[in-house]
């Protein structure tokens, strides 16, 4: 297929670009940064331009990645989420639409899952997150365009039958988070994958599948995370010893985290469940918490990226 891939030169993309290529397909990368598999640096925001790419390349299908992200939040104004996220969407949107191209794919986030209560942590139980939750009522502007570029790729399915599947990633890329000093690095990174992380690489696999299943699905919205260990009759104890369901799971977890110097999450509020993701699109990630154990058993590298340096190519571009 001849694929447009936005946001090529960023973590999610600079790893599905050449996955997609292997796998025989013509692809196109357009960023607003410079990269390796970026072919065409601009906005997706400039309608022209989506336009004359369309119209040179004649795309069968859209993976529309690029993004401004919720730590851009500090660096860009309002309406230039409006602009990327929304308006940019709505630009692929028509032009797929208009050039009769047959799927298009679209890199959402759980984050617009994640209302002020739930962020706050209140309630005396983790809250149990698929895509059923609602109302939902995302806590920043990087959610609500978002959630707005969710519906326009809902809206244009139902009005042009446009294929579109919404694929909301949990976090997968290797900075440090920008909110958790304690614990952080790959100490945070292999906590989250009990119940709100996945690797780069499972994500780019999820990608693939999407691709190739969205005209047979038509369009669904899919939570995309590790498998989860826990049990939703186990929300309460999750939020107030983890430590306890993480035992009974894995007996020595406590003692391998022990001897790195790690620490077990002290309450867990909420947990994203991708368990449609596997019964409908056919997608499960290949590493879990299960996975970190077992290379702290064997002394081996850690199955998650952790890079501290890693620097968005949004703001290498901007400096």
């Amino acid at each position: 297929m001849r694929i447009l891939l936005t946001g090529s030169s960023g973590w999610l993309g600079r790893h599905l670009a050449p996955q997609l290529r292997a796998a025989g397909h013509q692809v196109t990368g357009l960023d607003v940064a410079p990269g390796a598999y970026t072919d065409v640096v601009g906005t997706v925001a400039d309608r022209s331009l989506i336009d004359r790419l369309f119209a040179e390349h004649r795309f069968d299908a859209v993976i529309h990645a690029a993004a401004l992200h919720k730590p851009d939040i500090a660096r860009y104004p309002v309406q230039a989420f409006i602009d990327v996220n929304v308006t940019g969407t709505l630009n692929l949107l028509d032009a797929a639409v208009a050039a009769g191209a047959s799927r298009f794919v679209f890199t959402s986030t759980t984050s617009l899952m994640i209302s002020e209560a739930i962020r706050r942590a209140e309630g005396e139980a983790a809250v149990w997150i698929d895509e059923t939750i609602a109302p939902l009522e995302p806590r920043n502007i990087y959610g609500v365009t978002k959630l707005a570029a969710e519906h326009l790729c809902r809206l244009y399915h139902q009005l042009h039958g446009l294929p579109c599947l919404i694929l909301r990633t949990g976090r997968f890329f290797p900075e440090d988070d920008d909110t958790h000093a304690k614990p952080s690095g790959e100490n945070l990174k292999a906590n989250e994958l009990l119940n709100r992380r996945l690797t780069v690489e499972d994500a780019v696999e999820a990608h693939l599948m999407a691709l190739d299943r969205a005209p047979a699905i038509g369009f669904d919205t899919f939570i995309l995370s590790a498998p989860t260990p826990f049990a939703r009759d186990e929300a309460a104890e999750l939020k107030r010893d983890p430590a306890g369901v993480i035992a009974r799971r894995f007996p020595d977890a406590a003692d391998l985290y022990a001897a790195r110097g790690w620490v077990l999450p002290e309450s867990i509020d909420r947990i994203y469940d991708a368990a449609r993701a596997e019964r409908v699109l056919g997608w499960r990630a290949r590493t879990d918490f299960a996975a970190v154990l077992a290379a702290l058993r064997a002394g081996a590298p850690l199955p998650v990226a952790h890079d501290p340096a890693y620097t968005s190519p949004i703001i290498a571009a901007a400096t």
